[in-house]
């Protein structure tokens, strides 16, 4: 694992925060302008928006000045970067092959990205209270710290926020960005395990070699985490361990032991997301049909990964019950989501039956292999803070996803319209125009 993939030299001489954030300011007025000569207001007002906001951190942390020999670049930064650049590249040409103007979902992709990373760092703080002594610490991002349903959520609020004036179907543009929130959870889960955070539960002694291998991580030099020494795995095992026979073996080890790489299971669920939305996008009925099956199958999915989670800073929430009921419980519950929703989608009769009877198999699984010997065995659980939003995201685009494939079949066409379709030629039409002025 490399929680840090180089590290970039500097001067022997104070750098000022201010003086980046300066830099900052003065592109996004440079880019309000140009805006404003092309026509597009919109563009214009988040450009200065920026801008006000880099002035006002400026003025804020004037005497910030940060001195050391060089700049480390994390693994999470770089893939997070690497994600929204392939997150721009699969959105924009799939919103103007359905007919949305580009432009116009350019500035939209923008907003979308900046809405998701706040959302996915305000629930993480939600949910660990602890670690924030002022609102100042929510832009401490040294180590982490964004929750991938926060993102989602935020993300979505955004998207809305920007739309709505534009008479635009917030389900048509949820489909076109669909595709790069699967490709993105397939990236920044693999900065997730370069990092070592959103490791899992320890695996069995049995487990096959190479598993093991994947799921140790170093004790890194001291520094690396800036509230601890060693990777969040190995913190986790001391913590687990201290005072038993176990915390000498584990420093002998100068690693944690063995765990499930669970950042690797869910980045290949984003793999498979992917290419189950492409596919998807081959065959929609309405709007939101493949923004609804993505929301479901990640939803199940990742409801049960954080059966193997162990990292206590994704927080649990709700009643605790006996993990033999309670998980096969909420997994029948998720059965018949699909059966009267998402199912709807498979238009072969006898593959969707058979799909059907198969949906309440990990129900049927779970309480097989989490039944106690004996009453007094029983394992209690709380459901974590990403398992309850799985939850009630799945059944609620199940109820969605019924409804609006019936309204589908009553009116197809309007079922496939992206929104006001006065204004979209109007955004197009204005977007032609800037590029003639421009050649």
């Amino acid at each position: 694992m490399h929680p840090i993939l180089f590290r970039v030299p500097l001067p022997h001489l104070p750098l000022k925060l201010w003086w980046a954030l300066a830099v900052v300011a003065a592109i996004a007025v440079l880019f309000s302008l140009l805006s404003l000569r092309r026509g597009d207001k919109g563009g214009a007002l988040i450009a200065i928006l920026v801008a006000a906001l880099a002035g006002a951190a400026g003025w804020k942390w004037q005497a910030v000045a940060y001195q050391a020999p060089n700049i480390p670049i994390y693994a999470y930064g770089v893939m997070l970067g690497i994600s929204l650049v392939v997150g721009w590249y699969l959105t924009l040409p799939l919103a103007e092959k359905d007919g949305l103007p580009k432009e116009t979902m350019a500035n939209c992709y923008v907003v979308t990205a900046l809405a998701a990373l706040a959302g996915s760092r305000i629930l993480y703080a939600v949910t660990n209270l602890d670690e924030f002594r002022s609102v100042w610490d929510l832009f401490a991002l040294r180590n982490g710290g964004l929750v991938a349903y926060g993102g989602f959520i935020g993300g979505l609020l955004g998207s809305w926020a920007f739309l709505q004036p534009k008479k635009i179907r917030l389900l048509a543009w949820a489909d076109e960005a669909v595709p790069s929130l699967a490709s993105g959870l397939l990236i920044t889960r693999l900065g997730c395990y370069l990092f070592g955070c959103d490791f899992g539960k320890r695996l069995p002694d049995g487990a096959p070699r190479w598993l093991q291998t994947l799921g140790t991580f170093p004790h890194w030099a001291a520094g690396t985490l800036a509230n601890a020494e060693g990777s969040p795995a190995y913190v986790r095992h001391l913590d687990l361990y201290r005072g038993t026979p176990l915390e000498i073996e584990l420093v002998h080890r100068n690693a944690s032991f063995p765990v499930h790489p669970t950042q690797l299971y869910e980045s290949l669920v984003g793999l498979v997301l992917l290419l189950l939305l492409l596919w998807q996008r081959r065959h929609l009925r309405f709007r939101g049909q493949a923004f609804f099956l993505f929301v479901f199958a990640y939803g199940v999915l990742r409801f049960a990964l954080e059966w193997w989670r162990d990292d206590v800073e994704r927080g649990s929430y709700g009643p605790t019950f006996d993990a033999h009921l309670y998980i096969p419980a909420c997994l029948l519950l998720l059965a018949f989501g699909f059966v009267f929703g998402v199912s709807l989608g498979i238009t072969d009769v006898r593959w969707r039956a058979a799909a059907r009877l198969l949906a309440f198999v990990p129900a049927v699984a779970a309480y097989l292999a989490l039944r106690p010997a004996s009453f007094a065995e029983s394992t209690p659980y709380q459901l974590s803070t990403s398992q309850v939003i799985g939850l009630l995201s799945a059944l609620t685009v199940s109820f969605f996803y019924a409804r609006l494939w019936t309204e589908a079949r009553k009116h197809p066409t309007l079922a496939m319209s992206l929104g006001d379709p006065l204004a979209i030629r109007a955004m197009k039409g204005l977007g032609s125009e800037r590029q003639a002025l421009g050649d």
